[in-house]
């Protein structure tokens, strides 16, 4: 089981200048970046873009949040005009736009909290959702689109319908700590759950890793890089570790610790 404190007397590295995940956030003395694969849904996130420094963190209707404490870097896109992109959502908007930049469309697709799977091949070929007493079913509008303006109404549509439930109950976990990775995300299942996502990865020499870790909340807002409050000298970088009956993060307690890893990401 790894310590749960790493002693350093040098100062953590963020420079302001850079405006990516891996170009802004150094890591501690003795840590390197770990190289990902090209073209992986890893390397998509360690180069995501950042907003400038001391850019706030800023609810659906554009208005900064009240607590501004618990984010060192906000990525740069959009959380929508609706109180829908909320944590797991944030995880599952990321993913698609990856799959869509790499025009795996038939990729692209999501179960339901009620477990239905909605791809957005049936979306973009008419298939509509239609409510009737609390139950979702289906109907054909015949009306094909496969554009972008499209594909944000899928995804507004499955966060309308998802959330950590289905998220948690459609990934694998990840049992050991050298198989965690860029891209894994805790998750904690409920009405409301928790979830953040590992943005970025760094090793030393014996293998040892520390990650940074994202994440939206409630209401939906910014999707944030965050500080790490348990352990300063260390934050904004985390230890992971599969087997603790716990992990605390900036705003939320996992417990138990659950890693889980999108399920087409062998």
């Amino acid at each position: 089981m790894f310590s749960q404190v790493i002693e350093s007397t040098m100062p953590l590295v963020i420079d302001e200048s850079k405006s990516t995940i891996r170009t802004r956030f150094t890591p501690p003395k003795g840590f390197s970046w770990m190289n990902e694969q090209p073209g992986s849904f890893s390397e998509f996130l360690n180069n995501f873009p950042l907003h400038p420094p001391n850019f706030p963190v800023r609810d659906f209707t554009g208005i900064p949040i009240n607590q501004q404490q618990h984010h060192v870097a906000i990525l740069r896109i959009d959380v929508g005009e609706k109180n829908l992109q909320q944590c797991a959502d944030a995880w599952i908007r990321l993913y698609a736009e990856y799959l869509w930049l790499n025009k795996r469309f038939d990729e692209i697709g999501f179960e339901f909290t009620s477990g239905q799977f909605f791809p957005w091949n049936d979306f973009k070929n008419g298939i509509r959702t239609k409510e009737l007493k609390n139950k979702v079913s289906f109907t054909n509008t015949g009306n094909v689109d496969d554009s972008y303006e499209n594909f944000q109404k899928y995804l507004e549509l499955i966060f309308r319908y998802a959330g950590t439930i289905s998220l948690d109950r459609e990934s694998i976990p990840i049992k050991n700590n050298a198989a965690i990775r860029t891209g894994d995300f805790l998750i904690k299942p409920g009405s409301p759950g928790h979830s953040v996502i590992i943005v970025g990865v760094a090793r030393n020499i014996s293998g040892k890793k520390l990650y940074l870790l994202a994440e939206s909340f409630m209401p939906a807002q910014d999707i944030h890089v965050l500080v790490n409050h348990r352990n300063p000298q260390l934050s904004p970088w985390y230890e992971l570790d599969v087997d603790v009956p716990e992990t605390v993060t900036a705003k939320y307690i996992f417990k138990p610790t659950s890693i889980k890893r999108f399920h087409n990401l062998k």
